[in-house]
């Protein structure tokens, strides 16, 4: 065998070294989070990400410049409530989001620590303990949102029912809020998706008697356990996203079906039909598979409740969301991560099989 100079020998070392550093500087891997998160929110502006995530005691904004690591972004608390009030406890799933001028998060959140009395359990025909959860707006203003003060706005009206996982739904007919609701005041399950109009992001102008409900839980994966055919106990869908496909006009709403805790949690998607009104539930078409799910491979489960943004150039789109590596460990199990999507040629998304990567980084960044 000929042998290379010790010298020769380092230096090619040093370059295959270089060569591999280089292209690792150029990928990340999942969660981008390191100390855990769920329910994540990224927006993009002038040139930053925001980042809002469930913390249950507050609202916390993180803003980076990077998409794929948030262990480095700046973190400050923009929403505390005072004790005893109805939205003082277990604030979920904050959004942030730029309407007519100003800033505005919306958030779910109740009074009790998510326990009611007995008095008011007895009248569930299930455990109901998320029975007094409602939503919530805080209003900003400020050229951006780091910069903006914010201040508790109004109870977005519900009826005066169970309502978590809030959002805007932008259209050309007006300004909507889509949550997840049950069918009465007590009924505990399904989870199910309800739209109302709104006069201005923190007013509805729907009646009661004008509320729709768009989407139930009626495919097995929507299920807990997955295909349930006893009752409709854990048949969940939540956490609606809104999601235009910019070429072709197409109007989705993504959202998180079956339950959180489990490894079974995936996404659902609706398609609003061409000129169709999102308050009429015939002009909504569900997608009869998940769009995304588990990927036992990787150990990637319970992948759900997105959001969506662009890369740093604008050519690409990524999905945040939160998973878990061991789905026995429940709630506590989630972390934060990214991926890129693409789109097919019928206008449908068209998400990657969740995993941890590495990943090519976002164009740009």
């Amino acid at each position: 065998m000929i042998r290379l100079p010790q010298l020769l020998l380092n230096a090619t070392f040093a370059i295959v070294a270089w060569g591999q550093s280089s292209s690792n500087a150029s990928t990340f891997t999942n969660p981008i989070l390191s100390k855990g998160g769920a329910d994540p929110w990224v927006i993009r502006y002038d040139d930053w990400y925001y980042m809002t995530y469930t913390t249950n005691d507050d609202v916390t904004l993180l803003r980076s410049q990077v998409l794929t690591d948030w262990d480095s972004a700046e973190s400050k608390v923009i929403f505390t409530p005072p004790p005893s009030l109805n939205y003082s406890t277990d604030l979920w799933a904050p959004e942030l989001h730029h309407l007519d001028g100003a800033w505005y998060i919306i958030f779910t959140a109740d009074p009790h620590n998510d326990s009611p009395s007995p008095e008011v359990d007895m009248y569930c025909p299930y455990n109901c303990p998320a029975v007094y959860h409602r939503m919530y707006v805080l209003e900003g203003h400020g050229s951006n949102p780091w910069s903006a003060d914010f201040v508790y706005k109004s109870q977005l009206n519900t009826y005066d029912q169970f309502a978590i996982d809030g959002t805007y739904f932008q259209h050309a007919s007006g300004l909507y809020h889509i949550y997840s609701c049950w069918y009465t005041q007590y009924a505990a399950w399904p989870a199910n998706l309800c739209i109302t109009k709104l006069e201005n992001p923190w007013t509805v102008s729907s009646p009661f008697s004008e509320r729709q409900i768009i989407s139930v839980p009626s495919l097995p994966w929507e299920k807990t356990p997955y295909g349930r055919v006893e009752n409709d106990r854990l048949s969940s869908n939540e956490g609606p996203q809104q999601l235009i496909n910019e070429k072709t006009g197409q109007q989705f709403l993504v959202y998180s079906a079956a339950r959180s805790d489990n490894r079974n949690y995936c996404l659902g998607l609706l398609e609003l039909a061409p000129n169709g009104d999102p308050m009429n539930p015939s002009d909504w078409r569900k997608h009869q598979y998940p769009v995304f799910y588990q990927n036992p491979s990787e150990s990637a489960y319970g992948v759900g409740h997105a959001s969506f943004v662009k890369s740093p150039d604008g050519s690409e789109d990524w999905i945040v969301y939160h998973g878990m590596q061991d789905p026995n460990n429940g709630w506590s199990a989630r972390t934060i991560r990214t991926q890129r999507f693409s789109w097919n040629e019928d206008g449908m998304p068209s998400f990657p099989k969740p995993g941890y990567g590495p990943y090519q980084d976002p164009s740009g960044q």
